[in-house]
């Protein structure tokens, strides 16, 4: 099964994953309305670091969902 595959149900079969993506695509939306501006208050500043966290956050749990979606599959 290749890494698509995984990805598509994933999506298709756990909530959480489905969850976290939809998360991490608003915080990417957010990010980049923050990134266009062309001057960054110290506020706008702040909210973009806490973002990029919040998304690491966010991806390093649909790795983790992946790799344990992986796991009994390379057991057998």
């Amino acid at each position: 099964m290749n890494d698509q595959e995984v990805l598509e149900i994933l999506r298709r079969e756990n909530h959480e994953f489905r969850h976290l993506e939809e998360e991490h695509r608003s915080l990417d939306q957010r990010l980049t309305e923050l990134e266009n501006k062309h001057f960054l208050t110290p506020d706008d500043e702040i909210e973009i670091k806490a973002i990029k966290k919040q998304k690491l956050i966010r991806k390093d749990r649909m790795a983790e969902l992946i790799r344990e979606f992986k796991k009994p599959a390379a057991i057998n």
